[in-house]
């Protein structure tokens, strides 16, 4: 197969949702119908006993959430599908907010009881920010929701995009009898008594079947009547609408029980987009392009707890990544050979020769690398940076047992590369402050270093509003503020000034009497 058809087979996509609206779940018979894994595991069941794979962390299957992104990939009608399993969780919407840029669409699952909820609409934000197709799935019409109609007039006024169903449901809850592909004009009769595995449902290619008013009974017309509104209502699906993110394309289903899944799959391998341009600061890059590059969206240690190991995952953006070519890291202005380059099933990794534009490799890292950086066959350029963002939470981080030291500081040091939080160091007194953007994550980092470094840590109350970092062109400025504001300075992991504010009166005190001094909320990597 030619390097163009290598490139135009892949979907590169993030499932994103609220937490506890399926995301997880769908993963898993998405990579059931590719035939990645043979039993798919749930999030929280006490039916079915595996846990999911792309929880694969100890502290994602205690607590039965998402807290890292899992990048997951298999084969499937010919197509290379790779999947980012996000975190819902809005303490760990960073790490989501990061893989949205290493993707070339969204799947945005959406519960049927509960609509449109916060953490859905923040990201569909960014989402609507970076022009990313998107495709809605209302999951859970096995319970009793709301109608599909109010659903899809929530999701238009909601998530601030046009909706156009292309699959329908056909009752809902302990009524729900299948679903209606829009996109195929098929429908699918589900009729399985073990509805906790995959199951081939019965195909009506025509409407007018007089077995389906058998099959359906009085559902059958309710289903000719919900279409006829359907038809009138919404315009004619236009795939460029699609693929411009104007127009969000709808699926009905249920994850768990495996209905309208299967049909999601098989349009979205024939609508979603394959790798698309990614915006350098210097020029766009082309995924045809003859020459490789790509960036480090995440960074993660420990996938395998018995190796100590840490991986940088590397979105390839153009050209063919082979193992053991020297590619140049603009950071550092050095060239770098990787040996052992894997692809992934979430933390079960193998190594692979070659990739493509679409496909996220893991580089095993020494220390090499940040978030954001580039790694190109040559020439010198830089993807855009990927923002921070300011911390509203901070903690004192101390030791609590003086014979771990060692380990304390690498757990530290690993676990802010990854992104979990941010670290400050006290210009006054040296003293660690750990910045987060939600109270989960202090838990996170704490049972980690414990269970991954066998490190003890303690936190103390650091009471601040804000942190923001400092640039300056006025030095005579510059240390008049640093002299007034020494208590509040601090140096975050790569040498940057960082003020933390007490109190949101302070942080406009400073803003409007330094006026030679840029106070900014996010900081590019």
């Amino acid at each position: 197969m030619g390097f163009k058809e290598e490139i135009e087979r892949r979907r590169t996509f993030a499932i994103i949702s609220h937490p506890d609206a399926g995301k997880t779940t769908l993963t898993e018979k998405l990579l059931l119908f590719g035939g990645a894994i043979h039993v798919a595991g749930a999030v929280k069941s006490n039916k079915i006993k595996k846990t999911a794979t792309s929880d694969f962390m100890e502290i994602e299957r205690q607590r039965g959430i998402s807290v890292a992104t899992s990048v997951m990939g298999f084969e499937y009608g010919g197509n290379k599908i790779n999947i980012l399993d996000t975190p819902g969780h809005q303490d760990f919407a960073e790490d989501t907010f990061r893989t949205l840029t290493a993707v070339d669409s969204v799947i945005v699952v959406v519960d049927a009881a509960k609509g449109v909820e916060p953490q859905t609409k923040r990201l569909m934000e960014v989402c609507r920010m970076r022009k990313t197709p998107v495709i809605v799935f209302i999951n859970k019409v096995d319970r009793e929701g709301k109608d599909p109609f109010d659903t899809l007039d929530e999701i238009e006024e909601q998530l601030k995009i046009k909706v156009r169903p292309l699959s329908w449901p056909v009752g809902m809850g302990q009524r729900l009898k299948g679903i209606y592909n829009i996109f195929n004009k098929t429908f699918y009769y589900f009729s399985a008594e073990d509805k906790t595995t995959a199951e081939e449902p019965k195909e009506f290619k025509n409407l007018n079947d007089p077995e389906l008013d058998i099959a359906l009974k009085t559902h059958a017309q309710q289903l000719r009547d919900d279409l006829e509104l359907v038809e009138g209502v919404y315009p004619e699906f236009d795939i460029n609408e699609y693929l411009n993110a104007e127009t969000a394309p709808v699926f009905f289903g249920s994850a768990l029980y495996n209905f309208g899944v299967k049909e999601l799959l098989e349009s979205f391998i024939h609508i979603a987009p394959y790798p698309r341009p990614s915006t350098a600061d210097e020029r766009m890059v082309d995924p045809f392009e003859d020459k490789f590059s790509g960036f480090v969206f995440k960074i993660h240690a420990n996938m395998d707890p018995n190796h100590r190991d840490r991986i940088a995952f590397v979105k390839i953006c153009s050209g063919i990544f082979k193992r053991n070519t020297n590619y140049q890291h603009i950071r550092l202005n050095r060239k770098l050979k990787f040996a052992s380059p894997t692809a992934f099933m979430a933390e079960k990794k193998s190594i692979v020769e070659e990739a493509f534009p679409g496909d996220i490799v893991g580089l095993h890292d020494t220390g090499n690398f940040k978030i954001g950086d580039t790694l190109t066959e040559g020439e010198l350029f830089s993807f855009k940076g990927l923002p921070s963002f300011s911390p509203e939470m901070f903690r004192y981080i101390e030791n609590a047992d003086p014979m771990k030291t060692k380990q304390l500081n690498k757990g530290v040091d690993q676990l802010m590369d990854e992104g979990v939080a941010q670290l400050f160091t006290l210009d006054m007194n040296g003293r660690k402050v750990i910045g987060c953007v939600g109270q989960l994550q202090f838990e996170v980092i704490e049972y980690r270093l414990l269970h991954e470094y066998g490190a003890k840590c303690r936190y103390e109350n650091f009471k601040m509003h804000k942190a923001c970092w400092i640039k300056s062109n006025n030095n005579e400025e510059w240390e008049d503020f640093k002299r007034r504001k020494y208590k509040s300075i601090a140096k975050d992991k790569h040498g940057r000034y960082v003020y933390l504010s007490e109190t949101p009166y302070d942080l406009q005190m400073a803003q409007s009497k330094f006026k030679n001094l840029e106070f900014l909320f996010t900081s590019e990597f």
